[in-house]
C-alpha cells in the first residue's frame, strides 16, 4: 500500500496537507520571541526544515516530491497524517472501484429479467447502494491499521525479485494468495452463519435474494471487515509483492461484483462463480467459497447449480422461479422468521 500512497502524496494529499495544514501554523516559536512579538510580529513563528527525506516506495518508478511536501505541519512520513491518507484511499478508493465496475457489471453484462423474478425487492438496487455507503467508510477505519502496518515496515511485503524468495515465488504466490484466502474466508464466512452471528452481522447481505451488482459489497460493516481479513494476514505471515498485494486488493474488489452479476457465463465445478454464489442467495447453507468449490467440497456445503441457469430459455421461466422463491420462502422462515421483506412483483400486484 505504500505505493498507492506515495502516489496519492505526491498528486493530492501534500498540496491538500500543505494547504489545511501548514507548517507554519503550527510551528514552534523562535527561541527569543516572546508573548507581545507574537501580537505585533506574526513571524516570529520559524518555519524549520523537514524532518523526513524522499524514499521512492519502488524501485519500479518515482516520483519527486513536489515544494508542497516539504510545506505541511504533518510530514509524510507521520504516522497520524499516514492513518488519515490510508483511511480516504481505502474508503474512497473501494467506493469509486465499486461502483465503477458494478456499474459496468450492470448496463453490461447483467440481466435486466431479474427484475421479474418474485423475490427481487422493491427498490433493491437503491437499497443495495444505500448499504454499501454505510459500510465503506466504517470497513476502512477498521482496515487502516492494516495498511499502516504495511506502510511502516510491519509485513512481509517486498519490492524487486532479488529482496524475495526468488523469481519461481514471483509466480507462485498468485495460487498460494488465492487458495489460503480461499480457505480461510470459507470457515468465516461458514462462521457468519451460526444462529448466534448471522441476525446480527450476516442477515443484511442475504436481505438480497437475487442480488445484482451492486449487492457485492452491501453488507454489515463487520461482515466484509470480517471476509477481507484473509487478504490483510496474508503478507503478515508470507511474502508477497508490493505490485501483487494492490493487483490482488482490485482484483478481490472485482471478483466480489462478478459473483454477484447474474451472468452464468460458466459450469465449472472447480471456479465458484455467479451460478454458485447464486446458490447460496437461494438456498443459503451451500457454497460459502469465494474462489473455488474445493472447501465446499470437502466441508460437505457444495451445491451443483441448477443446469436450467446456464439454458437461456429456462433461466427465467416461471416453473423454475417458483421453484426457487418456494425455496426462499422455506429458508427466510426457519432462519429469520417474519423478516416482511417487499417483493417488486407483490407490490406491482397490488397496484
Amino acid at each position: 500500500m505504500d505505493i498507492v500512497l506515495e502516489i496519492a502524496d505526491a498528486f493530492i494529499f501534500d498540496p491538500l496537507y500543505a494547504t489545511f495544514l501548514p507548517r507554519a501554523a503550527l510551528s514552534p516559536p523562535a527561541a527569543n520571541a516572546t508573548y507581545s512579538s507574537f501580537k505585533e510580529e506574526p513571524t516570529a513563528f520559524a518555519l524549520p526544515h523537514a524532518t523526513w527525506q524522499y524514499e521512492p516506495s519502488t524501485h519500479y518508478f518515482s516520483i519527486a516530491p513536489s515544494k508542497y511536501a516539504y510545506m505541511s505541519a504533518w510530514n509524510r512520513d507521520d504516522w497520524q497524517r499516514q492513518a488519515l491518507s490510508l483511511y480516504l484511499i481505502t474508503w474512497l478508493f473501494g467506493v469509486l472501484v465499486y461502483y465503477l465496475f458494478a456499474s459496468a457489471s450492470y448496463f453490461l453484462v447483467f440481466d435486466k429479467a431479474t427484475f421479474k423474478h418474485p423475490r427481487y425487492l422493491k427498490n433493491q438496487i437503491t437499497l443495495e447502494m444505500k448499504q454499501a455507503n454505510v459500510a465503506f467508510p466504517i470497513m476502512a477505519i477498521l482496515t487502516v491499521p492494516w495498511f499502516l502496518a504495511e506502510v511502516r515496515g510491519y509485513s512481509k511485503l517486498y519490492d524487486t525479485t532479488e529482496e524475495g524468495p526468488g523469481r519461481w515465488y514471483d509466480w507462485a504466490q498468485i495460487p498460494f494468495f488465492l487458495l489460503f484466502t480461499d480457505s480461510l474466508i470459507y470457515w468465516i464466512h461458514r462462521g457468519l452463519h451460526h444462529p448466534r452471528v448471522y441476525k446480527y452481522i450476516h442477515k443484511p447481505h442475504h436481505k438480497w435474494i437475487m442480488p445484482t451488482p451492486f449487492a457485492s459489497h452491501a453488507f454489515h460493516p463487520l461482515d466484509g471487515y470480517a471476509q477481507g481479513l484473509p487478504y490483510h494476514m496474508f503478507p503478515f505471515l508470507f511474502p508477497l509483492s508490493k505490485v501483487a498485494s494492490v493487483a490482488f486488493f482490485i482484483f478481490v474488489n472485482i471478483w466480489t461484483v462478478l459473483i454477484h452479476d447474474g451472468e452464468y457465463a460458466h459450469n465449472s465445478a472447480i471456479i465458484n462463480g455467479a451460478a454458485c454464489h447464486t446458490m447460496h442467495h437461494l438456498y443459503f447453507n451451500y457454497n460459502y467459497g469465494q474462489f473455488t468449490t474445493l472447501w465446499d467440497r470437502l466441508g460437505g456445503s457444495y451445491r451443483k447449480p441448477n443446469d436450467e441457469l446456464f439454458q437461456k430459455e429456462l433461466k427465467m421461466c416461471q416453473s423454475e422461479w417458483k421453484k426457487q422463491a418456494a425455496a426462499v420462502d422455506k429458508m427466510v422462515e426457519q432462519v429469520e422468521g417474519n423478516e416482511g421483506r417487499e417483493y417488486a412483483s407483490e407490490t406491482k400486484k397490488v397496484i
